[in-house]
């Protein structure tokens, strides 16, 4: 009996030594710990800038006031590379006589220190200037243009009358390739003129926030047109699709700035059909800038078939009745006579 009691005692302890060392045996689990989420705040939008430049389309935080410069610039070869142009909102590419063109580069969102060559005035370019109510800066005239600007119809300098101080003549060329204006002799200008300063007609163009908005139309990144036989006046364009931007060629070199060597960067590219009519031996043309009538816009990559009207005498390309959104940037306007028309004259590549 005494050894059974032992006995017993023996086996508790064992069962309880079994017990304790399942208790000690038993896997350590770590405490699940709760995730943290915390609220980041959304990244804020772009504060977009109040204001808008009126040819352009550019955002800009203070309120564009500047009144508009038109200037006729020589386009013969003779005269390239121009000055100024690649700091123009708007150039206007057009028939002066025969195949040869002219530019009329507007400025108003900045206005550069050298412009020119600065060539003679027709009076379809002081009716461009009337519209976009410009202050319209040329050397010489054409009769009919004389007669517009001794009528006062646009606030202007001419050469003519300020050759060798508002107007000055550049060794590096020869007559009449080498009449130059610049910003402070324009607003020299102004006072001398008693004309207003100030912007006071808004045009009536409408523009995309970007480039992103236009790219609906038929592919194209290379446009042409030439204008009569001659190579010198055969215009290209090709369109980069990284910066937005077309660059441009005139007889097969890139069009830049003298002044700045920058090259020439467009957001638009627009091609108007404009009825011409030859007026005189000398081919001078005579355009008619208020019927409408066909247009190409080419912006994004994509070109599309438009219209154009003449509101208030500004040229502005038309889609289902109204103004065409263009690309924020700089635009070229090309006016092609209906005769051959803009199928004939124009034309583009994916």
């Amino acid at each position: 009996m005494k050894k059974l009691g032992i006995g017993l005692f023996v086996v508790l302890l064992i069962a309880t030594g079994c017990n304790k060392k399942e208790e000690t045996e038993k896997p350590v689990v770590a405490p699940i710990e709760e995730e943290v989420v915390i609220d980041e705040p959304a990244a804020e939008e772009p504060e977009m800038l109040p204001y808008v430049e009126p040819f352009t389309g550019v955002r800009v935080e203070n309120e564009p006031t500047t009144r508009p410069v038109l200037v006729t610039i020589n386009n013969h070869p003779d005269a390239r590379p121009q000055s100024g142009i690649a700091d123009a909102d708007m150039v206007y590419e057009m028939i002066a006589e025969g195949g040869v063109t002219r530019f009329l580069a507007l400025f108003q969102s900045e206005l550069p220190e050298e412009i020119g060559p600065v060539r003679s005035a027709r009076d379809y370019f002081i009716e461009i200037a009337k519209g976009l109510d410009a202050f319209y800066v040329a050397h010489g005239y054409s009769p009919d243009a004389q007669r517009l600007l001794r009528a006062g119809v646009v606030d202007n300098i001419n050469g003519m009358q300020y050759d060798g101080s508002l107007f000055t003549r550049s060794s590096e060329r020869r007559a009449p390739h080498n009449s130059y204006t610049s910003a402070n002799q324009i607003l020299d200008g102004f006072d001398r003129t008693n004309a207003e300063k100030e912007i006071r007609e808004t045009p009536p163009y409408s523009y995309y926030d970007s480039a992103e908005g236009a790219k609906i139309g038929d592919l194209a990144s290379v446009i042409d047109v030439r204008y009569g036989g001659s190579e010198a006046f055969h215009n290209m364009y090709t369109y980069d699709p990284v910066l937005h931007t077309y660059e441009r060629k005139s007889g097969g070199i890139l069009t830049t700035d003298k002044a700045t060597l920058e090259k020439v960067a467009l957001s638009n590219v627009i091609f108007f059909e404009v009825n011409h009519s030859t007026i005189d031996k000398a081919g001078r043309q005579q355009l008619d800038l208020t019927s409408g009538g066909q247009a190409y816009l080419f912006q994004a990559g994509v070109m599309k078939e438009v219209e154009w009207q003449s509101i208030d005498g500004v040229l502005v390309p038309m889609d289902d009745g109204l103004p065409a959104k263009l690309v924020p940037g700089k635009t070229w306007i090309h006016l092609i006579p209906s005769k051959p028309g803009l199928e004939s004259m124009v034309s583009y590549t994916p």
